[in-house]
């Protein structure tokens, strides 16, 4: 018999790919140029030259074996020193190579990260609006993953229904900063007082509750955000990123777990992910990509478009009457729809060559997420379109359609 939960998740599709899937189809018909998708986050800008002209100069120069051969289980030593540098550098932490475990991009950091601090009927909890693979990176390790519902006022914890989630089988918190789909940043504020609060719990439960933090949009941050680094302000946390979009190499699949060193255990947790790696298949990413990220450590793809198409869509939004939390960095923004199930008003929008994903999947239904890592001339052309989906279809909704 083959796996039945596996089996069953085949009814459960991703939202996110269905959109992604009908824009393309749809694009075959009238041109994918008239598509005006904002479906997918897939990074639009152009990898730095910088690592493009690193790429030939590690092919033409080092040995075939080093660059194409298994790198060590937990990393190569001098990438991970790099990294290790470069953080303390940037966050003034003390990491050393032994604090820093190369993964598979965020999704393989996470799935380390969650078995290193985690045991088979352990709760995980995360904060809505959350990434929706969540589930599966969480339940398939025998952890729970549980939601704690959105302060959709503005995106920032609920810390009075986080307090009633957060029992004695808590092991740990997954956050998502900046936030993917909101766009939000928590400020130093939220995570100082998340600190505080796990602080005060470990104490009361007598047991490690970790932060694990999701950080793979950690380098799209816009101006005046204040966007803090998690593990500057608390001990047992574990940061996992990904280059895929500070370089815009999702393709390449590369990003580490960082232990901070003040955590418990801080000294066994990056050997216990080589040994979770024996067991998940997650290991020896790439030799060639290792080093060549570690030669622009520092630097990131010139993201200053996302910025520009957040201002353009914010201020559409708002001209329209759509509530909407202004985003501190990413390439999402999460508007709340103008009718009460945004599936209905997602479909609607297709009509006029729009693709949206609506929000129930991130835990906040009656919201949708536009991902607008798209060329500006595109996201200017895609304006009207939107204006003329609000006004034919709820010019006559109680929703003020100017302000």
């Amino acid at each position: 018999m083959i796996a039945q939960q596996y089996k069953k998740m085949l009814e459960g599709k991703s939202v996110i790919r269905e959109m992604a899937e009908f824009a393309a189809e749809r694009g075959k018909v009238i041109g994918y140029e008239n598509i005006f998708d904002y479906s997918l986050g897939n990074p639009s800008v152009p990898v730095p030259k910088e690592f493009t002209q690193v790429m030939m100069n590690l092919l033409s120069s080092k040995n075939p074996k080093e660059l194409h051969g298994y790198s060590p289980s937990l990393g190569i030593p001098s990438v991970r020193e790099k990294i290790a540098q470069s953080l303390n550098r940037r966050f003034d932490m003390n990491y050393t190579k032994n604090h820093i475990f190369m993964t598979t991009g965020a999704a393989g950091a996470i799935a380390h990260a969650i078995r290193c601090v985690t045991e088979p009927g352990d709760e995980v909890l995360t904060f809505a609006p959350y990434f929706p693979e969540y589930h599966p990176y969480i339940d398939l390790t025998g952890a729970v993953l549980k939601v704690v519902p959105a302060n959709t006022e503005d995106f920032q914890i609920n810390f009075t229904l986080f307090d009633e989630m957060l029992t004695e089988k808590v092991a740990a918190v997954l956050i998502n900063t900046p936030n993917n789909p909101s766009g939000v940043v928590y400020s130093t504020e939220t995570i100082k007082k998340l600190a505080d609060f796990l602080s005060k719990k470990e104490k009361e439960y007598g047991h490690e509750i970790f932060i694990i933090s999701d950080e793979p949009y950690r380098e799209i941050v816009f101006e005046g955000a204040d966007a803090p680094y998690v593990s500057k302000f608390y001990h047992n946390s574990l940061s996992c990123y990904s280059y895929s979009k500070s370089l815009s190499v999702p393709g390449e699949r590369i990003g580490y777990v960082a232990v901070n060193p003040d955590s418990v255990d801080s000294d066994l947790i990056v050997s216990m992910c080589g040994q979770i790696s024996r067991g998940i298949g997650h290991n020896c990413p790439p030799s060639i990509i290792q080093l060549a990220v570690s030669e622009v450590v520092d630097l990131t793809a010139d993201m200053s478009v996302y910025e520009t198409n957040m201002n353009l869509i914010y201020q559409k939004l708002i001209d329209l009457g759509f509530t909407c939390v202004k985003p501190g960095g990413t390439f999402y923004i999460f508007p709340k729809a103008l009718e009460e199930d945004a599936k209905i008003f997602c479909q609607k929008a297709l009509n006029y060559d729009l693709i949206l994903v609506p929000g129930d999947s991130f835990g906040c239904p009656g919201y949708f997420r536009m991902a607008y890592c798209i060329d500006t001339e595109k996201v200017e052309r895609s304006l009207p379109a939107l204006e003329q989906f609000v006004r034919t279809e709820y010019g006559n909704s109680e929703n003020k359609l100017n302000r």
